[in-house]
């Protein structure tokens, strides 16, 4: 039986371990509350880890870059990595346990258009913020993420522009191929109506899809070539996603369809991809973005020195998405700035008006849709994997999230600025929101 004076001590000595352990808690809570999370939602296994592993390591160079500079508002940027592996619904899992669990103030992330769907009711439900780098098919404003990539207007469809010029080739007859899925269906939609105002005939006009990875392309060449044999100029406006680009571009070699006979035009080869191909088959023809790597600005050659240094390889290139992540990642630190906080509602207000260089010389502006401001280049693919800019804009182009040539979308806008309107689907005609805000 133990003393009344062991009993005093025991209990003298847990008080101490309490207290301790206490201080260790409050210790723990102050340092998570001294960094400024910034969460990185980027598949690093699964089919397109070879495209966003790129990503995630571009927003941790970005981060060391600042903390370096002393953070932002005193306080250093934690990187939360977590990896929803190419897998769609998991993409939903993975926002919401950076949102509830690790308490990110920011989310970098999302590649394909499903897997931003996937996250998207998550970061409303939970208030989060979110920037998302790669082109895509429009049609959306959420008030709660920044859509740093290319709308159909500042790809695709100047894009297509340039192709019927006389400078492009004067093309007639278009082949709209792409992978089966959101973001290629809706492009392909949007520029369908768009050549039909442009008076291009229906007959002059051949569609199709294909499903990720696919490597049969004998047939559909074969059917692309037959459909360009009209007497007509034709060329190949490509959503072709991924691997499936290999096996592409070699059967039009294999079938003796140059970039002189039927130029194809990309939205999804950058690059990235390209380093991955042999690129032989892919010279002369074409691919749209808002950067390329051989742009010619001081800006641009810093970042490239900046990137081989961190990475540690000389043979790594940069590519449009990257710059997407770059500038958005720039924006966010100079809202944090100037809102003083990582609040999310008071960031978001502060975003709109905010601008930045980008890596092609010019200025990246956040209009109050949510989108950027962005040159639009076209690039010609040369045998060392690089693009030679053969056509750009002459002015940045405003992105919009939603088209003009779809029927139920030019009614649309998006305004997250004007308190008279505060969504990101205002009905012109009836004055009013509808459904989501998106």
């Amino acid at each position: 039986m133990k003393s009344r004076k062991s009993i005093k001590t025991l209990a003298k000595q847990g008080s101490i371990v309490l207290a301790a352990a206490t201080l260790s808690l409050s210790a723990s809570i102050a340092q998570a509350a001294d960094t400024i999370k910034v969460g990185v939602l980027h598949s690093l296994s699964g089919t397109m880890a070879i495209s966003e592993t790129t990503l995630k390591d571009t927003v941790l160079m970005l981060i060391e870059d600042q903390n370096k500079k002393g953070g932002i508002l005193g306080k250093k940027l934690e990187a939360v990595v977590v990896d929803p592996a190419s897998n769609w619904p998991l993409f939903a899992e993975k926002a919401k346990e950076l949102l509830d669990k690790d308490k990110v103030d920011v989310i970098f992330g999302c590649w394909t258009s499903v897997s931003r769907k996937s996250v998207l009711p998550v970061i409303e439900e939970l208030n989060g913020l979110m920037f998302y780098p790669v082109q895509y098919e429009g049609e959306e404003s959420s008030k709660n993420v920044f859509y740093t990539g290319a709308a159909p207007n500042q790809q695709a469809i100047p894009a297509v522009d340039y192709l019927m010029s006389e400078a492009g080739g004067s093309v007639k007859r278009w082949v709209l191929a792409g992978t089966d899925y959101v973001y290629p269906r809706t492009t392909n939609k949007i520029l369908e109506a768009y050549l039909k105002s442009k008076g291009v005939p229906e007959k002059d006009i051949m569609i199709n899809y294909t499903p990720f990875g696919h490597s049969d392309w004998q047939t559909i060449v074969s059917d692309i070539k037959k459909f360009g044999s009209q007497g007509k100029k034709t060329a190949v406006v490509s959503t072709i996603n991924g691997d499936a680009n290999v096996p592409f571009y070699k059967e039009l070699a294999n079938q003796g369809m140059s970039a002189e006979d039927i130029p194809v035009v990309a939205f999804s080869v950058g690059e990235e991809e390209l380093s991955g191909f042999d690129t032989g088959p892919l010279v002369g023809h074409l691919a749209a973005w808002n950067y390329f790597m051989s742009a010619d600005a001081e800006v641009n050659d810093e970042f490239i020195d900046k990137w081989i240094t961190y990475i540690g390889d000389e043979k790594r290139v940069t590519n449009d998405p990257m710059e997407a992540t770059y500038i958005g990642f720039n924006m966010w630190v100079k809202a944090v700035e100037k809102a003083k906080t990582t609040d999310v509602d008071k960031v978001s207000s502060a975003l709109i008006g905010v601008s930045v260089p980008n890596l092609t010389g010019g200025v990246a502006t956040m209009l109050p849709n949510h989108h950027l401001t962005k040159p639009v280049l076209i690039g010609e693919i040369q045998e060392n994997g690089q693009f030679d800019i053969v056509w750009q804009t002459e002015a940045a182009v405003p992105g919009d999230a939603w088209t003009d040539f779809l029927p139920e979308s030019a009614k649309l806008t998006a305004d997250w600025q004007d308190p008279k309107i505060m969504c990101g689907n205002y009905n012109t005609e009836t004055k009013k929101c509808s459904g989501q805000n998106y």
